[in-house]
């Protein structure tokens, strides 16, 4: 199994553990900036990234933790299949698919290990506009960023869709420096971060609400699950 995990050295510490505010609904005209030292990551891009450590981890890197469990050998696109982990509390994102509506299959970082399909997103790169489509392999369904919803639910991401839109996709950016990677939504501009603070069953979400990237929750380590 390749690993493709990309842990951080360091950022300023106290951006780090500093929550940003989620603010008032963003407008679609006005996105936030590329942050500084940030750089987007295109297919071919990722795929180099993915492919630069061995598998038995001889360049320094963390391999992603064996699956055990429910099956992640689903095929991924040309981009590849990968499990995000949340910087900001150490967890691997989950689709929730077992959710009842209105948040069937929301994103959630909230797993120990890599289990299988619940863990793992296909990343689809759309050429033409230059983003990413994550599909996850738990119900074959690609994450949109839910912009209609209300209140702290507003922006979650989840896996619902069938197909791609502006809701569906996301510039992926790698900060070479501190070894990390951050999602943009394409629908309004924010990034993705996990809410950590959250209570019940939206603890750990992921939603699209930062106007930049201000530290670890914003932040996320990648693991490439699938040859």
């Amino acid at each position: 199994m390749t690993s493709a995990v990309l842990s951080l050295s360091a950022l300023l510490a106290a951006s780090a553990l500093a929550a940003p505010a989620a603010g008032a609904a963003p407008r679609n005209d006005q996105p936030a900036a590329a942050p500084a030292g940030w750089e987007r990551v295109d297919g071919s891009e990722l795929a180099r990234f993915a492919g630069s450590a061995g598998s038995d981890g001889s360049d320094g890197r963390t391999q992603a933790p064996a699956a055990t469990g429910r099956s992640a050998s689903a095929r991924a696109d040309d981009s590849g299949t990968f499990a995000l982990k949340s910087v900001r509390n150490g967890k691997f994102t989950a689709t929730e698919k077992n959710y009842a509506a209105p948040n069937t299959g929301v994103l959630r970082a909230r797993s120990a290990e890599v289990t299988g399909a619940w863990e793992g997103f296909a990343f689809e790169w759309h050429e033409a506009t230059q983003t990413y489509a994550l599909k996850s392999l738990a119900n074959n369904r690609y994450v949109a960023v839910e912009g209609n919803y209300t209140g702290n639910a507003q922006n979650v991401l989840r896996a619902r869709s069938t197909g791609t839109g502006t809701w569906e996709r996301f510039t992926l950016y790698y900060n070479e420096d501190a070894d990390r990677w951050a999602l943009q939504s394409a629908l309004n501009g924010r990034f993705v971060a996990m809410e950590n603070s959250y209570t019940g069953s939206l603890q750990y979400a992921l939603r699209a609400r930062s106007l930049e990237v201000t530290g670890s929750w914003e932040q996320f380590e990648i693991f490439q699950i699938g040859s």
